[in-house]
C-alpha cells in the first residue's frame, strides 16, 4: 500500500522521480483553457473568427439594400432614345459646343393631361405642349448657373419635324410651344438650337405630377402673397402671407395666370423663377444633399418624374450633374427670361428683342458672364453697342431677373 497522506494538496508536486516541483494541470468543467494558454487563444481565434463573419453579414445586407435602392433608383428614369435617334438624324446641322466643359441643359415642363394625377387639370386631346421651357447654362467652371426662361408665345422658326405619327411637319414661323406638340422634345431642342445657336447638350421632361412630388419631397415650399389667391381654373385657394406650399399648391401657384398680378405670361415666369429659386434655395438650406433620409425621397422623385436623353438617363449621370452644381454659391444661381415684348402683328404672342437676346444667347454660348436685377436695366443688353459696333461692350451685361439667394418673401 502507498503513502499517499504526504502527497501535496496544492497546485504543485513532487515529480516521481523525485525530481523539481512541475505545475499541475487542473481541469474544470466548461474551462476550455491549459495552463498554457492555448485555449485561451483558440477562444480568441474562435470569437474574432464569428465576429469577422457578422461584420462580412452586415456589409453584405448593407451592400445589398445600398445597391437594391441604386438600381430602383436608377430604374425610375425613363430614356428618351426617340428624341435621340432624331437628333443624331440632323446632327450636321446642329451648332457646336464652343466651350469645353460648359454644359447646357434644357428643362421642359410638359402640360400633358395623361398620366398619373394629370387628368384633373383638364381635357386630354391626345396632345402635349411645353407649359414651361428653361435653358440651363452651367458655366464650365461650376461656379454659376443661369437659367433662361423661353416664353411658350415666342414667335420662332419651327423646322421640319417628325410627328409621333412618324409623318414629317414643313418648316414654319410659329409660337414656340407648338414645336413640342408637333415633334415633341427632338422639335423643340432643334427649335432652341435654330434660334440660340447654343448647342443643347441634355434635356429633362417633367409632367405635373413630376414636379409636385419634387415639391412634397423637400417638405414644401416658401412664398410669401401680398393677397389671398382663389383660382379655380388652377385649383388653388391659399390665404395671403407668409405661405409653405405643397406640391399640390405649388402647381397651381406657378401655372396661375387670371388670378394672380397682371394675368400675362411675363408675370407667370417671373413668378416661376422665383419659385425656383425658394426650391433651390430650400435644398441647400435643408442639407438636402448631405443628410441621406432627406435626400433620398428627393432623389426618387426626381428619378420617378424624368424622361432624359441616354447621357443623363441613370443615376451616375444625374449624380455627375449635381456634383458639379452643389457648391455654386446661391447668389451666383441666375434666373432670368429672354428679352422678348408684344409681337407686332398679335398682342397675344411674343416677338424677340434684339440686339439684347443675341447678346444673352452670345454670352450664354461662349460661356461669358452676365448679370441679374429685379428692377427693369436703363438700357437693354446690346443698345450701346447697336447704336457704336466700334464700342467695347459690357464685360457683364445686366438682364432683368433674379437669383437664388432672394426669396420671395424679402
Amino acid at each position: 500500500m502507498s503513502d499517499t497522506a504526504g502527497t501535496p494538496a496544492g497546485p504543485e508536486r513532487p515529480d516521481a522521480d523525485g525530481g523539481p516541483l512541475e505545475p499541475s494541470a487542473t481541469y474544470a468543467p466548461g474551462a476550455g483553457s491549459s495552463p498554457t494558454g492555448e485555449g485561451v487563444a483558440r477562444r480568441r481565434r474562435r470569437w474574432l473568427r464569428w465576429t469577422a463573419v457578422g461584420a462580412a453579414g452586415l456589409v453584405l445586407a448593407a451592400g445589398g439594400a445600398g445597391w437594391a435602392v441604386y438600381k430602383k433608383l436608377d430604374g425610375n428614369i425613363t430614356k428618351d432614345t426617340d428624341a435621340a435617334a432624331e437628333l443624331a438624324r440632323y446632327e450636321k446641322e446642329r451648332p457646336t459646343a464652343l466651350v469645353n466643359g460648359a454644359q447646357n441643359i434644357l428643362l421642359i415642363g410638359s402640360d400633358t393631361r395623361s398620366g398619373r394625377g394629370n387628368k384633373k387639370y383638364g381635357r386630354d386631346p391626345g396632345t402635349q405642349r411645353s407649359d414651361t421651357t428653361i435653358l440651363l447654362h452651367l458655366a464650365a467652371d461650376r461656379r454659376s448657373a443661369t437659367a433662361v426662361s423661353i416664353p411658350r408665345d415666342v414667335m420662332v422658326d419651327i423646322p421640319r419635324c417628325r410627328t409621333s405619327d412618324g409623318s414629317r411637319t414643313q418648316a414654319q414661323f410659329a409660337q414656340f410651344n407648338w414645336a413640342f406638340q408637333f415633334g415633341g422634345t427632338a422639335c423643340t431642342i432643334r427649335t432652341v438650337e435654330k434660334m440660340t445657336k447654343i448647342r443643347v447638350d441634355h434635356h429633362m421632361v417633367v409632367d405635373f405630377a413630376g414636379f409636385k412630388d419634387m415639391v412634397d419631397a423637400v417638405d414644401g415650399v416658401q412664398v410669401c402673397l401680398k393677397a389671398p389667391i382663389n383660382d379655380r381654373d388652377a385649383h388653388l385657394k391659399i390665404a395671403a402671407g407668409r405661405q409653405t406650399l405643397n406640391g399640390e399648391q405649388a402647381l397651381g401657384y406657378v401655372r396661375a395666370r387670371k388670378s394672380i398680378g397682371n394675368g400675362s405670361d411675363t408675370d407667370r415666369m417671373d413668378r416661376q423663377q422665383q419659385f425656383l429659386a425658394a426650391l433651390v434655395n430650400k435644398v441647400q438650406s435643408n442639407d438636402v444633399l448631405l443628410n441621406p433620409a432627406k435626400l433620398y425621397p428627393v432623389l426618387d422623385a426626381a428619378t420617378s418624374s424624368l424622361t432624359t436623353d441616354p447621357g443623363l438617363a441613370s443615376l451616375r449621370g444625374l449624380y455627375e450633374l449635381v456634383r458639379g452644381m452643389r457648391n455654386i454659391p446661391t447668389e451666383q444661381v441666375q434666373f432670368l427670361t429672354v428679352p422678348r415684348r408684344s409681337y407686332a402683328y398679335d398682342a397675344n404672342r411674343d416677338e424677340l428683342v434684339e440686339p439684347a437676346a443675341e447678346e444673352l444667347f452670345t454670352r450664354l454660348r461662349t460661356d461669358a458672364p452676365l448679370q441679374v436685377t429685379r428692377e427693369e436695366p436703363e438700357t437693354d443688353p446690346g443698345d450701346e453697342q447697336a447704336a457704336d459696333p466700334s464700342r467695347t461692350p459690357s464685360p457683364a451685361p445686366t438682364f432683368r431677373g433674379n437669383t437664388a439667394a432672394g426669396t420671395t418673401c424679402e
